[in-house]
């Protein structure tokens, strides 16, 4: 069993590894109920369906915080780190499409004495 981390925003997940038939288990509900989304489940997959193991590797998972989109790009980098443990040969070419890239945009925080980040009160003269 290869265990490994990924993080997007604030969402955080951790993935286990183990040889099997291609089931992908989020938070124990089954991948299709988590990301009822086909274009997240997309997203998740396009590691394994890179280096062609979608049928080959059971993956179980832990996801905390964030939305379904951070959540689903932390799980794709975490797959991806857990089949680069795995076989070391595949980094090249996950590398070279972006996976192993952790994505470290994220919420910038509000500044007092403004409305939000960078938005302004509105100015009078008078």
């Amino acid at each position: 069993m290869i265990n490994a981390i990924g993080r997007r925003k604030s969402a955080i997940a951790r993935v286990y590894v183990t040889e099997g038939t291609g089931k992908i288990t989020i938070n124990k509900v089954d991948i299709d109920q988590y990301f009822p989304s086909a274009i997240l489940q997309y997203v998740v997959r396009q590691p394994l369906a890179l280096l062609e193991v979608v049928e080959k590797y059971d993956i179980k998972a832990n996801l905390d915080g964030g939305g379904f989109t951070g959540q689903s790009q932390a799980l794709r980098l975490a797959i991806a780190r857990a089949l680069v443990k795995i076989n070391a040969e595949d980094k090249k070419n996950l590398k070279d499409h972006g996976f192993l890239t952790r994505d470290s945009r994220a919420v910038e925080r509000k500044k007092p004495g403004q409305p939000k980040a960078r938005r302004r009160f509105q100015f009078s003269k008078r």
